[in-house]
């Protein structure tokens, strides 16, 4: 991609922009790209010990997002009271990433596209994938933006998965780790001391799929589409 280009990115909630493609993204606000973000949804939740309100998540949004150089970020659906399902909004789903009035497919035009991989193990994830997937379907020159590059990122959960994705687009993100460090941080309601959902594990995935490729950092992405 060259300075100008466009990417749009996918999450179905605050911080899978961040756990998965953050470094990236970074990388590519850096180097002159415009990054924009779509987040689908907000909810309250309390659950397996911790609470989160919307308004503190939309707040770690906004903070993580600015840590990454995002041009314009925004979460499309607020739940306030943790019961929507929008694995039952499939249609809806590919309605707002192909026209949301402020980030999405018409309105960004993006030369790229992230989207959660297929093989996520989250049924959120999986729902934005089939939606993203399907929003990118190639259609003709000025019915509706077909982005040339469509990628898949990991969830913190993606390694729960069985599908067996060819995972074989990496990117270095070694100058941007702290970047990449620095939104996971913002995201206080989120990140845990141990586990998948640590930073330092987090930081284990990074340093581990770099060292595959002679870097100290680095991510690697699902090419669903590839088109110069």
């Amino acid at each position: 991609m060259r300075p100008g280009d466009r990417a749009l990115v996918i999450a179905p909630h605050p911080d899978d922009e961040t756990i998965g493609p953050g470094g990236t993204l970074a990388r590519l606000a850096a180097e002159g790209v415009e990054v924009h973000v779509l987040c689908v949804t907000v909810r309250a939740a309390k659950m397996w010990g911790s609470s989160s309100e919307p308004s503190v998540r939309h707040q770690e949004f906004e903070k993580a997002c600015a840590a990454l150089g995002v041009m314009s970020s925004t979460i499309a659906w607020v739940d306030a009271t943790g019961d929507m399902d929008i694995c039952n909004r499939r249609r809806e789903l590919v309605d707002l990433i192909e026209r949301h009035e402020e980030v999405s497919l018409t309105a960004v035009r993006p030369h790229a596209l992230f989207i959660p991989s297929a093989g996520g193990y989250h049924q959120d994830h999986q729902a934005v994938h089939e939606a993203g997937f399907a929003a990118a379907r190639v259609q003709p020159a000025g019915l509706k933006p077909t982005p040339r590059i469509v990628l898949g990122y990991r969830g913190v959960e993606d390694r729960w998965s069985a599908m067996n994705e060819a995972w074989w687009l990496h990117v270095d993100t070694s100058l941007f780790w702290q970047a990449k460090q620095e939104a996971l941080q913002a995201y206080g309601t989120q990140m845990r001391p141990s586990g998948p959902r640590s930073i330092e594990q987090i930081r284990g995935i990074d340093a581990a799929t770099g060292s595959s490729w002679n870097c100290a950092y680095a991510e690697s992405f699902v090419p669903y589409r590839l088109a110069f």
